[in-house]
């Protein structure tokens, strides 16, 4: 349960009322200019001033910027390609073609879908296509990483599902599969859910896929931290190794457009898929969204391996810099991370929701998130600090500027510098790193 503080009460209200002040004094074109400057002043800061750690954010390349204000924005494309419920579409039909054929071709998959509005949705078409209200599944509890999408606050919860926590091992920060195999065959599941906001390291797919054989559950894997790390060879073969259904976010590694996406193999999953995406829970779905996918999509074709790849390489380096600089890393003694992702344990600091602030007013951008001996209600202060590096390594950042990056949470968080001071040095340190790399853009 959220428990707000004062401070924070205060805050939120004084933002509420300074909204409420402009709307009073100022005829409407003159608050158009006013969201038009809110809007300059945030591309400036976190746009070319900021060091950007958030794991659920990625840069998308400026062709895919200029698509999202295309003509297409206004076009509502319902139904299926083909089959659509206004004329006039013939021209969405070979971009949706032509973005579905991407994704197979980048994913090596049968089929897939482009339409959901978010990564979560793509969930929720799991739910409701493979599950019947009463239905138990299983899936991560939210200390150990797992994600609203998958409990009962999101939705299965939602669906009217009996969920149960699948025993994950809190060191090695995977499945406990001795564990669950004791349990699963107790519980025996309609489904088993894959998801973790805090995705560190493969999960183990085919021994699951065994047990799923004999008892009859699907396995689906939500893959939305590690999605473009999939499609190049970087994470698991999550199709491959024993998911049934592979859903994920269009933004973060994949580092399209923020949308969700759907992808499976097997045929007598895909009248169930289909219906439940349309009519069930996409209609108008953005086209300047699916078209600005779409040249991300290419984008991975042509420069994913090598970018996934430094992906990786500076997520390691970074957790090995700020661990060698005295902070304490998840999985140390297994590399700390296979994905974009780490996991700091910041308690010792003030905790995940101190430290992430602090750091803010440093141009420091990360995000505050719940560790292995947390509990659900410490969602509002948890001990732990969650990192992403998708973002500085499509700037050209490489292992060298981790070690810089480190250099300024040790500034900021252990010799108790002010914040401001470090935030001039990060503006100068981000003026070497403005270019959105690894895409057509840049190479063209």
């Amino acid at each position: 349960m959220m428990v707000e503080s004062a401070k924070e009460i205060s805050s939120r209200e004084a933002i509420i009322n300074g909204a409420k002040e402009l709307l009073a004094k100022n005829k409407p074109i003159q608050v158009r200019e006013a969201i038009k400057g809110i809007v300059s002043k945030n591309e400036d800061w976190r746009g070319r001033k900021c060091i950007n750690l958030l794991a659920p954010e990625a840069l998308i390349s400026p062709t895919a910027r200029r698509l999202l204000s295309s003509e297409v924005c206004q076009r509502a494309g319902e139904g299926e390609i083909g089959n659509r419920w206004f004329a006039g579409l013939k021209h969405v039909d070979e971009l949706e073609a032509l973005t579905v054929e991407l994704t197979k071709k980048l994913f090596h998959c049968k089929y897939a879908d482009q339409r959901l509005v978010a990564g979560m949705v793509s969930n929720m078409v799991v739910y409701f296509a493979l599950t019947e209200p009463g239905d138990i599944i299983m899936s991560i509890p939210k200390p150990m990483g797992g994600h609203s999408s998958d409990r009962l606050d999101g939705p299965p919860g939602v669906r009217g599902l009996k969920v149960v926590d699948i025993p994950f091992d809190s060191k090695e920060m995977t499945v406990d599969m001795d564990q669950f195999r004791k349990l699963v065959y107790l519980v025996r599941p309609k489904l088993i859910a894959l998801g973790s906001t805090l995705a560190l390291f493969p999960y183990p797919l085919k021994e699951m896929r065994e047990i799923g054989s004999e008892l009859g559950y699907r396995i689906y894997l939500d893959g939305a931290h590690q999605l473009g790390l999939i499609a190049n060879g970087k994470f698991q073969n999550v199709l491959g190794e024993g998911a049934d259904v592979l859903t994920g976010s269009t933004g973060k590694t994949l580092s399209g457009p923020q949308g969700g996406l759907i992808l499976w193999n097997d045929d007598t999953l895909t009248e169930r898929l289909r219906w439940a995406i349309f009519p069930g829970l996409a209609a108008t779905h953005q086209i300047n969204r699916v078209a600005a996918l779409a040249v991300s999509l290419a984008e991975m074709l042509e420069f994913g391996k090598a970018y996934a790849a430094q992906i990786v390489a500076n997520a390691k380096a970074l957790a090995k810099a700020l661990d060698e600089s005295g902070f304490e890393i998840l999985c140390a003694h297994k590399g700390y991370t296979e994905t974009q992702q780490i996991a700091a344990n910041v308690k010792r600091f003030g905790g995940g929701y101190h430290v992430a602030e602090v750091l803010s007013e440093a141009n420091i951008i990360t995000n505050k998130n719940l560790l292995p001996g947390d509990s659900p209600e410490d969602w509002d202060r948890p001990s732990g600090l969650r990192l992403g590096t998708t973002e500085v390594t499509r700037l050209g950042m490489k292992e060298k500027e981790m070690e810089i990056i480190a250099g300024f949470f040790v500034r900021v968080l252990m010799e108790k510098e002010e914040p401001s001071k470090v935030a001039r040095d990060i503006i100068d340190f981000r003026r070497g790193f403005q270019k959105v790399q690894y895409c057509f853009d840049i190479e063209g």
